[in-house]
């Protein structure tokens, strides 16, 4: 089994959509360990404010499969392919790492967003503090702790999980 972390994102209906793709997500992977929700200003296009979240779970699915897996569950939640890269988003679900995964191949492993988006690792940071990036080989406290959080802003904010999600996730943070 592979322990991965992914990251959800989302602007559009940004509530709504969060919870589907949770509940989708705990379909494919069973019981999500779940950061809080942290709404955050759109990076790179102006829009309105996203909602962003790191989850991890385990699978038995190769890469692939799993990035498969992530689209369709995109796709059912409206998410349109060949939008431009920076846009606003229904659904945003992206593969930040299977286990120590090394590699740019079928994706890009760690993700490099991690180390830029403040978005992914504060909440990365929040729910695995003490892993490793595989590359960096310092933790994700430690990554955030040297971030400048000037460069990005975004906050916590009180998010209502499905009740479906509350009765199998008993790891959700919730501070």
């Amino acid at each position: 089994m592979a322990r991965i972390y992914i990251s959800l994102g989302t602007n559009i209906s940004p509530a709504q959509h969060l919870r589907a793709g949770l509940v989708d997500l705990q379909k494919h992977f069973g019981p999500l360990q779940l950061s809080r929700v942290f709404e955050s200003e759109s990076v790179g296009f102006k829009g309105t404010n996203f909602l962003n979240m790191v989850a991890a779970g385990y699978t038995e699915l190769s890469i692939t499969e799993v990035v498969a897996t992530f689209k369709q569950i995109e796709q059912d939640n409206g998410r349109i392919r060949g939008e431009k890269k920076f846009s606003p988003r229904s659904l945003d679900i992206d593969l930040l790492l299977y286990d120590d995964v090394i590699c740019e191949i079928p994706v890009e492993l760690p993700r490099g967003e991690i180390l830029f988006n403040a978005f992914v690792l504060w909440p990365l940071a929040e729910l695995v503090p003490n892993l490793c990036h595989p590359v960096t080989l310092q933790t994700y406290q430690i990554l955030w702790q040297h971030y400048d959080k000037q460069c990005q802003q975004l906050w916590p904010i009180a998010f209502e999980f499905p009740a479906e999600l509350l009765a199998t996730n008993p790891l959700i943070i919730t501070r």
